[in-house]
């Protein structure tokens, strides 16, 4: 009886990040006996949006047509909220795979949102940045009846940043003839963003290192961490690690990986990257591939580049002690049976990095009262509510035996259950 709403309709949103997705959700509720109907409710999304339209380049000789994407997974806890990405391989089974762990995210941290995603289906690495606004600019104008304030609040993603939003907060500004600065998180200081989201979810992520220590009886101090992606969340992590006197002995991103045994120099790793453009060149420490940072002697291993990346085939060969997900889905269920068995500790995307949508909940509220907070403020209020949620999956997982993953799904997937069933169904 359960899961029928899938049956023929599957295919809608099949994707290997949405079978992972599936395969966590339906692990997850058969161990909490939820609701049959309820679970399957929260298998697919409530609203799925997918358009296309036409892009020009500079030249004017080419006008091609381009998929975009949102996805709102659950409406039940108030307006919905998730990143926008552009990249080559966008589609609808990926974003509606990461609103749904956006949804258990929102839910772990006590947000009052459900999870959204959404995405252009291009390579902005070959866009000028006239043809970068001219395709934001008109994504917008497609789904500007999907998104608002009280309704659906885009940021930042893989591909798009403060830039981006700032387009977007201005599109739909225009459109309702006055500044709307709440309808984007990520945005520039100068239009009313939060001065601490672009580092919030990689420092968040360092940030549980201390707590996620104690389970594995060993002191951080000094710990060696290894970083894989070097962008916005591995090196902003990468910053907070060498500020909390962790070496960082290997990072990496789309040109390779560098390691050096007795730490990286961060300061100047990211100097390189914002002249060069990717760490392709940085002489600091030894070339490695992409895989073989994985393999990489370290107590901290923090992926925080693209899902998929912790696999069967390489779990075996992971010699960190903790794992720090900064990515979303980056450890495959398969690899996350054979980190347990070896007595990895994982703490889990939809906790590790929960401090970007933190970060982001914080600036939302401040935009719709317009009143802001210090640096101070947000950071100290920030690591107060990831040090509670870290806290609450932590006892959550012990009191049903489980690893951190199956105990912070329990508790989001959880909260997300009682909210639709005190709320009913209409009519």
């Amino acid at each position: 009886m359960a899961h029928h709403i899938l049956e023929g309709g599957f295919q809608e949103w099949d994707s290997p990040l949405y079978h992972e997705a599936l395969k966590q959700f339906d692990q997850v509720a058969e161990l909490m006996g939820l609701d049959h109907n309820v679970a399957d409710r929260l298998r697919v999304p409530q609203r799925a949006l997918v358009v296309t339209f036409p892009f020009r380049h500079d030249d004017y000789a080419d006008v091609e047509s381009v998929f975009g994407y949102r996805v709102q997974h659950v409406l039940t806890m108030g307006p919905t909220k998730g990143g926008i990405r552009y990249a080559p391989d966008v589609n609808l089974g990926e974003v509606a795979a990461l609103a749904m762990l956006m949804t258990w995210k929102c839910a772990i941290v006590g947000l009052p949102f459900g999870g959204a995603k959404g995405g252009v289906r291009i390579d902005p690495r070959h866009l000028t940045r006239a043809e970068k606004q001219r395709l934001t600019r008109r994504y917008v104008a497609e789904i500007i009846g999907f998104i608002g304030p009280n309704q659906d609040i885009p940021a930042p993603d893989m591909g798009t940043d403060e830039q981006t939003m700032a387009w977007i907060m201005d599109t739909y500004s225009q459109q309702m003839g006055h500044a709307v600065p709440s309808v984007v998180t990520g945005k520039p200081p100068e239009l009313g963003g939060s001065v601490a989201r672009r580092e919030a979810t990689g420092r968040g992520v360092m940030s549980l290192l201390p707590l996620a220590a104690e389970r594995v009886a060993f002191d951080p101090d000094g710990a060696r961490v290894a970083i894989h992606g070097f962008g916005n969340v591995g090196s902003y992590a990468a910053v907070a690690a060498a500020e909390m006197g962790c070496p960082v002995v290997a990072v990496s991103d789309i040109s390779g990986a560098v390691y050096r045994g007795d730490g990286i120099d961060v300061a100047a790793a990211l100097d390189w990257v914002r002249r060069q453009g990717s760490l392709e060149g940085f002489a600091g420490g030894d070339r490695l591939s992409n895989v073989d940072l994985f393999r990489v002697d370290c107590d901290v291993l923090v992926p925080a580049a693209v899902g998929g990346v912790i696999t069967a085939e390489n779990a075996g060969e992971v010699r960190a002690r903790l794992i720090l997900e900064g990515a979303n889905g980056p450890t495959t269920t398969e690899a996350d049976a054979i980190l347990a068995d070896r007595g990895v500790v994982v703490v889990p995307d939809v906790l590790a990095n929960s401090g970007g949508v933190t970060a982001s909940y914080f600036e939302w509220v401040q935009d719709l009262q317009h009143y802001f907070w210090s640096e101070a403020e947000i950071r100290g209020r920030l690591h107060e509510i990831m040090a509670r949620a870290f806290r609450e999956v932590a006892e959550t997982a012990d009191e049903h035996g489980v690893d951190l993953r199956t105990g912070a799904l329990i508790k989001g997937i959880g909260r997300v259950a009682r909210a639709k069933l005190v709320r009913g169904v209409f009519p």
